[in-house]
């Protein structure tokens, strides 16, 4: 299977469990793996035969826009689901990540994995 891949992607939203977290945005980080439902790009060299990056992007940012998330676990699957029912990927790995919310911690969240890699 080729996977593609999405590192440090930021995104502002709403997300968290305690008030003031709900009343100010904050930054989350997204690394993504995203596995190709055919390898023929690899051969073509046409956009059409892969999944295009920036359309994931800008998918999960329209999305993210619109709704609200109390945990990282929610939001992961969220993403997860989005971009195998919308994009035809077979399996995902997804990892969000909140920025310095702890001290002396840079980053807090988890990381999912959904689908087949067969």
């Amino acid at each position: 299977m080729d996977i593609i891949f999405l590192r440090d992607l930021k995104v502002d939203l709403f997300i968290g469990i305690y008030g003031w977290e709900r009343e100010v945005p904050q930054t989350v980080q997204f690394d993504l793996e995203v596995g190709l439902p055919h390898s023929r790009a690899c051969e073509t060299d046409d956009v059409e035969d892969t999944i295009d990056y920036g359309r994931i992007v800008a998918r999960i940012r329209e999305s993210l826009s619109e709704r609200r998330f109390a945990l990282v676990e929610a939001l992961a699957e969220h993403v997860s689901q989005l971009i195998r029912q919308e994009f035809g990927a077979p399996w995902v790995r997804v990892s969000v990540a909140k920025l310095g919310l702890i001290r002396d911690v840079k980053q807090l969240g988890v990381v999912i994995e959904r689908g087949s890699r067969a």
